[in-house]
């Protein structure tokens, strides 16, 4: 490199900044995220769905931050706050206040969702989909998320069967998770 084109790059010998690079690889970053990835207010998180608990990748929260004893007690999901946490299932749980942490402490196999968060209509199917903590069913005393809404109305409507489904495929399909 000559010594003036070297002035001319801020005298980098062999590092080319190249703005017109720079912008292709911005745009191409941001038209590989899918729809699916894109929430109302923008980028959302997925959950993890290599993990026998579903939580948030980023946050390391179970159900998106949700309390899980809420359900049962306000009868509608609420999230949980920071000073109100704790550890399960190797996943970051959070309460609205102390009484609903102590009871999930207590009870976790109670309280948590059932399949570890995972929609049981997928299951019945085989596969593994995480479950929305806004969409959700309890049955038999016991929390279930889906990843649909209309797989609640499917779960609501044949609950056995699809228990049943879910219950002899889940050993397996949780296996598969752990590894």
């Amino acid at each position: 490199m000559t010594a003036q084109r070297q002035e001319r790059n801020g005298g980098r010998s062999g590092v080319y900044f190249r703005p017109g690079i720079a912008l292709i690889t911005l745009l191409a970053s941001l038209l590989s995220v899918s729809p699916g990835d894109l929430g109302s207010s923008g980028f959302t998180a997925k959950a993890a769905t290599t993990e026998r608990v579903v939580a948030n990748r980023f946050s390391g929260l179970a159900i998106e931050g949700y309390d899980p004893v809420a359900y049962f007690v306000d009868a509608r999901p609420m999230l949980g706050l920071p000073e109100f946490e704790a550890a399960e299932a190797g996943v970051v749980w959070r309460f609205r206040n102390e009484g609903n942490r102590a009871s999930f402490v207590a009870h976790p196999d109670i309280y948590g969702p059932q399949f570890g968060g995972y929609d049981p209509v997928d299951l019945a199917r085989g596969v593994t989909v995480a479950g929305n903590p806004r969409f959700w069913l309890i049955s038999g005393e016991r929390l279930y998320l889906f990843g649909r809404e209309e797989h609640r109305g499917a779960f609501a409507k044949d609950s056995e069967l699809l228990l049943r489904r879910a219950n002899s495929r889940w050993p397996a399909l949780e296996q598969d998770l752990a590894q």
